[in-house]
Protein backbone atom coordinates (compact mmCIF):
# COMPACT_ATOMS: atom_id res chain seq x y z
CA UNK A 1 0.00 0.00 0.00
CA UNK A 2 2.91 2.37 0.66
CA UNK A 3 4.06 1.88 -2.92
CA UNK A 4 0.70 3.20 -4.14
CA UNK A 5 0.96 6.46 -2.19
CA UNK A 6 2.88 8.37 -4.92
CA UNK A 7 0.31 7.31 -7.51
CA UNK A 8 -2.60 8.20 -5.22
CA UNK A 9 -1.01 11.58 -4.51
CA UNK A 10 -0.51 12.18 -8.24
CA UNK A 11 -4.14 11.32 -9.02
CA UNK A 12 -5.36 13.50 -6.16
CA UNK A 13 -3.32 16.57 -7.17
CA UNK A 14 -3.83 16.39 -10.94
CA UNK A 15 -7.32 14.86 -11.19
CA UNK A 16 -9.35 15.08 -7.98
CA UNK A 17 -8.42 18.64 -7.01
CA UNK A 18 -8.98 20.10 -10.52
CA UNK A 19 -12.30 18.25 -10.80
CA UNK A 20 -13.49 19.68 -7.49
CA UNK A 21 -12.30 23.14 -8.52
CA UNK A 22 -14.18 22.87 -11.83
CA UNK A 23 -17.35 21.63 -10.11
CA UNK A 24 -17.31 24.56 -7.66
CA UNK A 25 -16.33 27.15 -10.27
CA UNK A 26 -19.21 26.09 -12.53
CA UNK A 27 -21.65 27.44 -9.95
CA UNK A 28 -19.91 30.77 -9.31
CA UNK A 29 -19.68 34.08 -11.13
CA UNK A 30 -16.61 36.29 -11.43
CA UNK A 31 -17.40 37.87 -8.05
CA UNK A 32 -17.44 34.48 -6.30
CA UNK A 33 -21.21 34.51 -5.82
CA UNK A 34 -23.00 31.21 -6.36
CA UNK A 35 -25.26 31.21 -9.40
CA UNK A 36 -26.91 28.91 -11.93
CA UNK A 37 -26.27 31.23 -14.87
CA UNK A 38 -23.31 29.19 -16.07
CA UNK A 39 -25.33 25.98 -16.03
CA UNK A 40 -28.28 27.54 -17.84
CA UNK A 41 -25.80 28.91 -20.37
CA UNK A 42 -25.07 25.34 -21.43
CA UNK A 43 -28.54 25.17 -22.96
CA UNK A 44 -27.91 28.10 -25.27
CA UNK A 45 -28.34 27.20 -28.94
CA UNK A 46 -24.64 27.80 -29.64
CA UNK A 47 -23.58 25.57 -26.76
CA UNK A 48 -25.99 22.82 -27.77
CA UNK A 49 -24.71 22.96 -31.35
CA UNK A 50 -21.12 22.72 -30.11
CA UNK A 51 -22.07 19.78 -27.89
CA UNK A 52 -23.67 18.08 -30.88
CA UNK A 53 -20.52 18.62 -32.95
CA UNK A 54 -18.43 17.06 -30.20
CA UNK A 55 -20.74 14.06 -30.01
CA UNK A 56 -20.67 13.65 -33.82
CA UNK A 57 -16.88 13.88 -34.01
CA UNK A 58 -16.41 11.50 -31.10
CA UNK A 59 -19.14 9.06 -32.14
CA UNK A 60 -18.29 8.80 -35.82
CA UNK A 61 -14.54 8.57 -35.22
CA UNK A 62 -15.15 5.97 -32.49
CA UNK A 63 -17.37 3.77 -34.67
CA UNK A 64 -15.19 4.02 -37.77
CA UNK A 65 -12.04 3.59 -35.70
CA UNK A 66 -13.51 0.57 -33.93
CA UNK A 67 -14.59 -1.17 -37.15
CA UNK A 68 -11.36 -0.50 -39.04
CA UNK A 69 -9.25 -1.22 -35.98
CA UNK A 70 -11.09 -4.50 -35.37
CA UNK A 71 -10.32 -5.63 -38.92
CA UNK A 72 -6.66 -4.71 -38.52
CA UNK A 73 -6.53 -6.42 -35.12
CA UNK A 74 -8.01 -9.60 -36.62
CA UNK A 75 -5.35 -9.57 -39.33
CA UNK A 76 -2.65 -9.06 -36.71
CA UNK A 77 -3.88 -11.93 -34.53
CA UNK A 78 -4.09 -14.25 -37.54
CA UNK A 79 -0.31 -13.97 -37.94
CA UNK A 80 2.00 -16.16 -35.78
CA UNK A 81 2.96 -14.68 -32.42
CA UNK A 82 6.62 -14.68 -33.46
CA UNK A 83 5.89 -12.98 -36.78
CA UNK A 84 8.02 -9.90 -37.45
CA UNK A 85 5.06 -8.23 -39.16
CA UNK A 86 2.82 -8.76 -36.14
CA UNK A 87 5.38 -7.36 -33.73
CA UNK A 88 6.04 -4.40 -36.02
CA UNK A 89 2.33 -3.58 -36.37
CA UNK A 90 1.76 -3.80 -32.62
CA UNK A 91 4.75 -1.55 -31.96
CA UNK A 92 3.59 1.02 -34.50
CA UNK A 93 -0.01 1.05 -33.27
CA UNK A 94 1.22 1.56 -29.70
CA UNK A 95 3.11 4.65 -30.89
CA UNK A 96 0.41 6.03 -33.20
CA UNK A 97 -2.27 5.60 -30.51
CA UNK A 98 -0.47 8.33 -28.55
CA UNK A 99 0.39 10.46 -31.59
CA UNK A 100 -1.45 13.75 -31.66
CA UNK A 101 -1.27 17.43 -30.93
CA UNK A 102 0.60 19.96 -33.06
CA UNK A 103 2.61 17.30 -34.88
CA UNK A 104 -0.44 15.42 -36.12
CA UNK A 105 -2.27 18.62 -37.09
CA UNK A 106 0.76 19.87 -39.03
CA UNK A 107 1.08 16.51 -40.81
CA UNK A 108 -2.45 16.79 -42.18
CA UNK A 109 -2.12 20.48 -43.03
CA UNK A 110 1.10 19.77 -44.93
CA UNK A 111 -0.54 16.83 -46.71
CA UNK A 112 -4.13 17.79 -47.53
CA UNK A 113 -4.28 21.45 -46.50
CA UNK A 114 -4.69 24.35 -48.92
CA UNK A 115 -1.00 24.09 -49.88
CA UNK A 116 -0.58 20.44 -48.99
CA UNK A 117 1.50 18.04 -51.05
CA UNK A 118 -1.42 15.85 -52.13
CA UNK A 119 -3.67 18.88 -52.67
CA UNK A 120 -1.21 20.57 -55.02
CA UNK A 121 -0.40 17.32 -56.83
CA UNK A 122 -4.09 16.58 -57.53
CA UNK A 123 -4.65 20.18 -58.63
CA UNK A 124 -1.75 19.95 -61.06
CA UNK A 125 -2.69 16.48 -62.39
CA UNK A 126 -6.34 16.70 -63.31
CA UNK A 127 -7.45 19.95 -61.70
CA UNK A 128 -9.10 18.25 -58.71
CA UNK A 129 -9.64 20.62 -55.79
CA UNK A 130 -9.10 18.42 -52.74
CA UNK A 131 -9.09 21.34 -50.33
CA UNK A 132 -12.57 22.47 -51.40
CA UNK A 133 -14.15 24.88 -48.93
CA UNK A 134 -11.74 24.11 -46.12
CA UNK A 135 -13.29 20.82 -44.97
CA UNK A 136 -10.09 19.89 -43.11
CA UNK A 137 -10.85 22.55 -40.49
CA UNK A 138 -14.46 21.45 -40.01
CA UNK A 139 -16.16 18.54 -38.25
CA UNK A 140 -15.36 16.25 -41.20
CA UNK A 141 -11.71 17.17 -41.02
CA UNK A 142 -11.53 16.47 -37.29
CA UNK A 143 -13.10 13.05 -37.82
CA UNK A 144 -10.45 12.17 -40.41
CA UNK A 145 -7.61 13.44 -38.23
CA UNK A 146 -8.91 11.67 -35.12
CA UNK A 147 -9.04 8.37 -37.00
CA UNK A 148 -5.25 8.54 -37.19
CA UNK A 149 -5.01 7.71 -33.46
CA UNK A 150 -8.40 6.04 -32.98
CA UNK A 151 -7.65 3.07 -35.25
CA UNK A 152 -4.30 2.23 -33.57
CA UNK A 153 -5.89 2.59 -30.14
CA UNK A 154 -8.59 0.12 -31.15
CA UNK A 155 -5.94 -2.38 -32.21
CA UNK A 156 -4.14 -2.03 -28.88
CA UNK A 157 -7.27 -2.58 -26.75
CA UNK A 158 -8.99 -5.20 -28.95
CA UNK A 159 -6.11 -7.58 -29.69
CA UNK A 160 -6.24 -9.06 -26.14
CA UNK A 161 -9.93 -9.89 -26.63
CA UNK A 162 -9.18 -11.66 -29.92
CA UNK A 163 -6.29 -13.51 -28.32
CA UNK A 164 -8.69 -14.64 -25.57
CA UNK A 165 -10.68 -16.71 -28.08
CA UNK A 166 -9.32 -20.16 -27.37
CA UNK A 167 -8.73 -22.51 -30.32
CA UNK A 168 -10.47 -25.28 -28.36
CA UNK A 169 -13.78 -23.44 -28.65
CA UNK A 170 -13.54 -23.36 -32.42
CA UNK A 171 -12.47 -26.98 -32.56
CA UNK A 172 -15.35 -28.01 -30.30
CA UNK A 173 -17.87 -26.13 -32.46
CA UNK A 174 -16.54 -27.71 -35.65
CA UNK A 175 -16.53 -31.18 -34.09
CA UNK A 176 -20.22 -30.69 -33.30
CA UNK A 177 -20.95 -29.95 -36.95
CA UNK A 178 -20.89 -26.13 -36.91
CA UNK A 179 -19.76 -24.25 -39.98
CA UNK A 180 -17.30 -21.37 -39.77
CA UNK A 181 -20.12 -18.85 -40.03
CA UNK A 182 -22.09 -20.64 -37.28
CA UNK A 183 -19.02 -20.56 -35.04
CA UNK A 184 -18.64 -16.83 -35.62
CA UNK A 185 -22.35 -16.15 -35.12
CA UNK A 186 -22.99 -18.38 -32.10
CA UNK A 187 -19.63 -18.31 -30.27
CA UNK A 188 -17.09 -15.70 -31.36
CA UNK A 189 -19.34 -12.66 -31.95
CA UNK A 190 -21.33 -13.02 -28.68
CA UNK A 191 -18.07 -13.34 -26.74
CA UNK A 192 -16.45 -10.38 -28.49
CA UNK A 193 -19.51 -8.11 -28.43
CA UNK A 194 -18.91 -6.67 -24.91
CA UNK A 195 -15.24 -6.05 -25.70
CA UNK A 196 -16.12 -4.34 -28.97
CA UNK A 197 -18.79 -2.12 -27.42
CA UNK A 198 -16.46 -1.29 -24.56
CA UNK A 199 -13.76 -0.34 -27.03
CA UNK A 200 -16.19 1.94 -28.88
CA UNK A 201 -16.98 3.70 -25.59
CA UNK A 202 -13.28 4.06 -24.81
CA UNK A 203 -12.63 5.56 -28.25
CA UNK A 204 -15.59 7.91 -27.79
CA UNK A 205 -14.20 9.19 -24.48
CA UNK A 206 -10.74 9.50 -26.01
CA UNK A 207 -12.01 11.68 -28.85
CA UNK A 208 -14.49 13.63 -26.71
CA UNK A 209 -11.75 14.85 -24.38
CA UNK A 210 -9.08 15.44 -27.07
CA UNK A 211 -7.93 19.04 -27.24
CA UNK A 212 -4.38 19.52 -28.52
CA UNK A 213 -4.94 18.24 -32.06
CA UNK A 214 -8.15 20.25 -32.56
CA UNK A 215 -6.59 23.37 -31.04
CA UNK A 216 -3.61 23.16 -33.41
CA UNK A 217 -5.78 22.40 -36.44
CA UNK A 218 -8.66 24.84 -35.88
CA UNK A 219 -7.32 28.26 -35.04
CA UNK A 220 -10.56 30.12 -35.74
CA UNK A 221 -13.94 29.17 -34.30
CA UNK A 222 -15.02 26.84 -31.54
CA UNK A 223 -16.61 23.86 -33.24
CA UNK A 224 -16.21 21.42 -30.33
CA UNK A 225 -16.43 21.74 -26.55
CA UNK A 226 -12.68 21.72 -25.74
CA UNK A 227 -12.23 24.68 -28.10
CA UNK A 228 -15.20 26.41 -26.49
CA UNK A 229 -13.46 26.07 -23.13
CA UNK A 230 -10.38 27.71 -24.63
CA UNK A 231 -12.52 30.56 -25.92
CA UNK A 232 -14.18 30.97 -22.53
CA UNK A 233 -10.79 31.41 -20.87
CA UNK A 234 -8.97 33.48 -23.48
CA UNK A 235 -11.37 35.00 -26.01
CA UNK A 236 -12.50 38.60 -25.77
CA UNK A 237 -15.87 37.55 -27.18
CA UNK A 238 -16.70 35.72 -23.96
CA UNK A 239 -14.90 38.23 -21.76
CA UNK A 240 -16.40 38.31 -18.28
CA UNK A 241 -17.85 34.80 -18.56
CA UNK A 242 -14.77 32.77 -17.73
CA UNK A 243 -16.77 30.61 -15.33
CA UNK A 244 -18.84 29.42 -18.28
CA UNK A 245 -15.72 27.46 -19.23
CA UNK A 246 -15.94 25.72 -15.86
CA UNK A 247 -19.52 24.73 -16.61
CA UNK A 248 -18.53 23.35 -20.03
CA UNK A 249 -15.70 21.40 -18.43
CA UNK A 250 -18.11 20.01 -15.83
CA UNK A 251 -20.45 18.96 -18.62
CA UNK A 252 -17.60 17.10 -20.31
CA UNK A 253 -16.60 15.44 -17.05
CA UNK A 254 -20.14 14.13 -16.57
CA UNK A 255 -20.31 12.77 -20.13
CA UNK A 256 -16.91 11.09 -19.90
CA UNK A 257 -17.74 9.66 -16.45
CA UNK A 258 -20.93 8.07 -17.79
CA UNK A 259 -19.13 6.65 -20.81
CA UNK A 260 -16.23 5.26 -18.77
CA UNK A 261 -18.60 3.71 -16.23
CA UNK A 262 -20.34 1.85 -19.04
CA UNK A 263 -16.92 0.86 -20.40
CA UNK A 264 -15.88 -0.54 -17.01
CA UNK A 265 -19.07 -2.60 -16.77
CA UNK A 266 -18.54 -4.06 -20.25
CA UNK A 267 -14.89 -4.73 -19.47
CA UNK A 268 -15.88 -6.63 -16.34
CA UNK A 269 -18.22 -8.77 -18.40
CA UNK A 270 -15.48 -9.49 -20.94
CA UNK A 271 -13.02 -10.42 -18.17
CA UNK A 272 -15.24 -13.34 -17.13
CA UNK A 273 -14.23 -15.45 -20.13
CA UNK A 274 -10.70 -14.07 -20.47
CA UNK A 275 -9.62 -15.61 -17.17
Amino acid sequence: MLGLLPFVAYVFVFMVVPTINVAIGAFKDNDGVYTLDNITGLFDSTMLHTLWNSVVVSGVSAILGAVLGMILAALVVSAPATSLLRRAVMALTSVFAQFGGVTLAFAFIATVGSQGIITLWLAGHGGFDLYGNGWLYSVRGLILVYLYFQIPLMVVVFVPALEGLRPQWREAAISLGATRWQYLKEVAIPLLRPAFLGSVLLLFANAFAAYATAAALVSQGQIILPLMIRAGLTSEVLLGRQHLAYAIALEMIVVVAIVMTAYALLLRRTARWLR
